[in-house]
């Protein structure tokens, strides 16, 4: 059985003063077609610790702030729970010393540095999703769509998004567990768990 890895990297650019959602369902499934790997995995993670990837329905319907209806529905309960940065000391980062790196690698101003919403975002959502490989098809179900997330929305940035496709050219033998019977799931309840109680009476006698 042969082996592979494949990796490849988007190049992204994301617009700034609100969060972008990048759909990169094309370029991921154009990936894992070149990649030659019939049956695997493919993970899609971001390069940045202000991003996110995210496997949703696309909904359509675009808004005025070129987002999908999902998407700015995500945002609006994101900034309830991380509200946006929109003044100095909202929040305890960045401190003095980090904007002072900050200068030190050259970042056009501490403003870049308050993207703290970014960042908290980011760990509540995660940097990235793995999705599986069947038959040379990315698995990733009737409506999905594969978003990068920018959630810094400071300035405009260049992004990228990694994609990484593990696997084998081969064949796997029948994917169906327990020859494809639905798994009962439902609470199974113990005979003296269904027994009869004297306090059952008491519904009758009223």
């Amino acid at each position: 059985m042969e082996f592979k890895v494949f990796q490849k990297e988007v190049e992204l650019e994301s617009r700034g003063w609100i969060p972008t959602f990048h759909d990169i369902t094309k370029e991921v499934v154009e990936i894992v077609e070149a990649s030659g790997i019939k049956n695997g995995i493919c993970t899609v993670a971001s390069h940045h610790t202000t991003c996110s990837v995210m496997i949703q329905e696309c909904s359509h319907d675009i808004d005025s702030f070129d987002l999908e209806y999902l998407q700015h529905d995500l945002l609006d309960i994101m900034r309830e729970l991380i509200p946006d940065y929109v003044e100095e000391n909202d929040y305890r980062h960045p401190g003095p010393i980090h904007s002072q790196f900050g200068r030190y690698v050259g970042e056009p101003g501490d403003y870049t540095s308050m993207n703290t919403d970014g960042h908290l975002r980011s760990v509540f959502f995660g940097r990235s999703e793995t999705l599986t490989i069947k038959d040379f098809v990315l698995d990733k179900g009737q409506f999905a769509h594969i978003y990068f997330i920018d959630w810094d929305h400071v300035r405009a940035r260049h992004r990228q998004a990694n994609i990484t496709v593990i696997g084998t050219t081969d064949d796997v033998e029948d994917r169906k567990w327990n020859n494809g019977e639905v798994v009962d799931t439902k609470r199974k309840y113990l005979p003296e768990e269904k027994e009869y109680m004297k306090h059952f009476d008491l519904q009758q006698e009223r």
